[in-house]
């Protein structure tokens, strides 16, 4: 059974993969290979100076859906947590990975989503 922690972040995520497959014919499969292709999307509104407000809630999508790959690649070893307002990834060996502030930073030019999913796993 997931914690209730999970619940916003697992409906966040699993919209995205819906609305991404309805509407960019992109196919995410919670697999570290997508989050290349989440990244390189969020690149992409980036370079188009895609205004914050209109992509916010999308980038919770992404982050969601970040932190939905690195509880599945982790095979029970990672969780999510509610805290301060926010939706975090606790992994095994206690560290708390932030993934819809990483979508954020990605947008900025400053992240990726990949990469905090191969670190946040590495364990």
């Amino acid at each position: 059974m997931r914690p209730q922690a999970a619940a916003k972040p697992v409906r966040w995520a699993a919209d995205t993969v819906s609305t991404m497959r309805e509407g960019a014919r992109l196919r995410l499969d919670y697999s570290t290979q997508s989050l290349w292709r989440v990244d390189r999307m969020i690149e992409e509104l980036r370079r188009e100076r895609t205004p914050y407000a209109a992509v916010e809630s999308v980038l919770r999508g992404f982050g969601a859906y970040a932190g939905e790959v690195i509880v599945r690649q982790a095979g029970g070893a990672a969780e999510w947590l509610e805290a301060d307002g926010g939706h975090w990834i606790r992994t095994v060996d206690g560290q708390l990975w932030d993934p819809v502030d990483e979508a954020r930073r990605c947008f900025g030019g400053h992240g990726s989503l990949r990469l905090l999913c191969l670190d946040a796993t590495a364990f």
